[in-house]
């Protein structure tokens, strides 16, 4: 529905919000909502940069024989408490995300109709 046209939303001296839909008319009002809504876009990363999944993302295999042999060097020593949970957080944070969301719009407020539509009637002639 992105770019559909349905209707013409003016507001009033009063701050009063009207919607006009073809030949009807919706009278509402403001509404402050209690929790904020936030408008997210979902940005790919592999279309801004030109590069493609394999250049995006580490090779996972490397990732985990680099973090085992980490894990092995370590283990030897007695001072590093090193766990396998270690070892999967750093293989989480080398991974680079295919994805980011940004965040366009916040939206504290909503217009609220409570009542249906009235027809706009002009002019109608009585003979036919």
């Amino acid at each position: 529905m992105a770019g559909q046209f349905i209707g013409d939303l003016l507001y009033n001296k009063y701050g009063q919000p009207i919607l006009i839909i073809g030949h009807h008319i919706l009278q509402g009002r403001m509404q402050k909502i209690d929790k904020p809504l936030l408008v997210v876009e979902k940005h790919d990363l592999r279309q801004t940069t030109g590069r493609d999944e394999d250049e995006t993302m580490l090779d996972i295999s490397q990732v985990v024989t680099e973090s085992q042999q980490e894990l092995d060097s370590t283990a030897h020593s007695i001072a590093s408490n090193r766990t396998v949970l270690d070892s999967t957080v750093a293989i989480e944070h080398k991974v680079v995300p295919k994805v980011e969301y940004l965040v366009r719009a916040v939206v504290r407020s909503k217009v609220l109709f409570k009542a249906r539509p009235k027809p706009i009637i002009a002019n109608v002639a009585k003979s036919v």
